[in-house]
């Protein structure tokens, strides 16, 4: 374990130039003395690692400390960063490794090719969580990609509000989710989110814009998606579900379980929530009658109406 530790730190030295060992202790999950005490053997090994004092100090390796990599190009590196999809290497509980392989191959890698690979993290972010699978088309995301690579002004034109509008922008970068692209923009308003199938025009310009100090695109995008998730309509109800139901229903797109209780004989009653009556109606009666409706009544009742017309349309008789 210590030794897979001396070796991360080593490797974050070379991939960020300095960092102070309150960084390292937090990056490692460990306490700052156990990095002091890291340092001393690292040096004691014959690593040439050095602590700068100051207000900005930190730990920093002699420069042209570094093993080279060669013949991996920036667009190879970011081709690995771009192709990876971290939710499924989670699954098989193997994500940490992969954060691991990518300080490697940073860390070995020409500091062309590293800055490369650093900067396509800030202008391209891979979301695989939820969403709908889409197959939708974005004829214009070569255009777009270009302007936010090369940091230059779009005129964009889409519509809003079922009226044509059009704006220019300061592209600072894309987000994939599940084949749907979005442009992270920042605009006269402030920053932006645009569906680029949803763009009808796009046109890059010849004005270059500044990036704004500091800007973080995936945690811009987490923040984004938690303040959208929160805006969403949401209707609570109360519900009876066999037992071997429950686990799929909390996986519907549109459904949050809250509290549940007990089992009894095979049903478990529990708080559910919902985004609008209608939806709710839908995903309970394509249930049947593995799901049941205790609360509110307008819901029960609605179910009700629903199953009887469905009914209706089956009656006696061919």
């Amino acid at each position: 374990m210590r030794a897979g530790r001396l070796i991360s730190i080593l490797l974050l030295l070379q991939n960020y130039g300095k960092l102070t060992s309150k960084e390292l202790a937090e990056q490692l999950e460990v306490s700052e003395r156990t990095i002091l005490r890291d340092m001393e053997s690292l040096s004691g090994a014959g690593v040439p690692v050095y602590a700068e004092r100051g207000q900005n100090g930190g730990w920093l390796l002699t420069e042209g400390y570094r093993t080279n990599l060669t013949g991996m190009r920036a667009e190879e590196l970011v081709s690995v960063l771009v192709a990876s999809h971290v939710e499924l290497l989670g699954d098989l509980g193997i994500a940490d490794h992969f954060d691991t392989a990518v300080q490697k191959l940073l860390a070995a890698s020409p500091a062309e090719a590293s800055r490369g690979a650093a900067l396509v993290r800030q202008k391209i972010h891979i979301d695989g969580a939820g969403w709908h699978q889409s197959n939708e088309e974005a004829p214009f995301l070569p255009v777009v990609q270009e302007a936010v690579w090369e940091e230059r002004k779009l005129r964009i034109a889409y519509q809003r509000n079922e009226r044509a509008a059009e704006r220019i922008v300061h592209p600072l970068g894309l987000v994939a989710k599940r084949h749907v692209w979005y442009l992270i923009a920042e605009t006269e308003g402030g920053m932006r989110t645009f569906r680029i199938s949803r763009l009808s025009g796009a046109e890059l310009m010849r004005e270059s814009f500044e990036r704004p100090p500091g800007f973080d695109l995936a945690a811009y995008w987490e923040q984004s998606v938690g303040e959208f998730k929160q805006r969403l309509p949401r209707y609570p109800a109360k519900v009876k579900v066999l037992e071997s139901l429950l686990g799929r229903l909390a996986k519907e797109r549109y459904v949050r379980i809250g509290e549940c209780g007990p089992a009894n004989d095979g049903w478990i009653a529990c708080m559910a929530e919902f985004q609008t009556l209608e939806s709710a109606c839908e995903i309970v009666l394509s249930h049947g009658p593995r799901i049941q409706v205790l609360e509110p009544e307008e819901m029960r009742a609605r179910v009700r109406a629903e199953a009887a017309a469905a009914a209706g349309l089956y009656g006696e008789g061919p």
